[in-house]
C-alpha cells in the first residue's frame, strides 16, 4: 500500500510539472545513436495550431563530456507544405572559455535550448499544413575542409516551438 502511494505522488509531480509549461506548443527529442553521423538528418514534422500567431522556435541539444568542442555548427532546413524552404546555418556556443559545458543539468549531460527563429522577431507558420525541420551537424576541425563524419558527445535531439511572449 505505502508503494503504491509513492508511485502515485510521483506521477502526479511529474503530470502537474509537464502541465505548467504554458508556452509550450511542440517539444520533441530524438536520441541520437552513438555518435551523429554528419549525413544523419534527424528529422521533425510539425501541424502549428494557426497562422496567425507569432512564435519562438528554439533546437534542443544534450550533450556529455565526450563532446570536445567549444561551439557547434548546425545546418537547419525549414521545409514548408507549399515546398518553400528556408536553410540556415548557424553557430551556437556550447562551452565557457575556461572549458566548462553551458546548459543545464547536474550530471554529466548538459541540456542546451539553442534559439533558431523568434527572439526580437517571432516567427509566424504563415502557411497551413505540416513542415518538416531537418537539422545535421556541419562541424569541422580547424584548418580542415573536410567535414567531421561522426561526432562524438550529443545524444540527443530536440525541436521547440512556444508562444511567443509578444503575442
Amino acid at each position: 500500500m505505502q508503494k503504491n502511494k509513492y508511485w502515485i505522488i510521483c506521477l502526479l509531480v511529474v503530470v502537474i510539472t509537464i502541465s505548467c509549461d504554458s508556452s509550450r506548443v511542440f517539444d520533441e527529442y530524438k536520441s541520437v545513436p552513438d555518435q551523429w553521423d554528419k549525413d544523419n538528418l534527424i528529422e521533425f514534422k510539425v501541424t502549428p495550431p494557426d497562422s496567425i500567431n507569432s512564435y519562438n522556435l528554439f533546437v534542443n541539444l544534450r550533450n556529455t563530456e565526450d563532446y570536445k568542442y567549444s561551439n557547434l555548427f548546425l545546418i537547419i532546413e525549414l521545409n514548408y507544405p507549399n515546398g518553400k524552404t528556408l536553410k540556415d546555418t548557424l553557430e551556437y556556443e556550447m562551452a565557457n572559455p575556461d572549458g566548462t559545458f553551458l546548459g543545464t543539468g547536474f550530471t554529466d549531460v548538459k541540456e542546451n535550448k539553442l534559439w533558431y527563429k523568434g527572439y526580437e522577431n517571432p516567427f509566424i507558420f504563415d502557411e497551413l499544413g505540416e513542415y518538416t525541420i531537418n537539422i545535421q551537424h556541419a562541424m569541422r576541425q580547424n584548418g580542415s575542409v573536410d567535414g567531421i563524419n561522426k561526432l562524438e558527445g550529443i545524444t540527443d535531439i530536440g525541436f521547440r516551438i512556444e508562444h511567443s511572449k509578444t503575442n
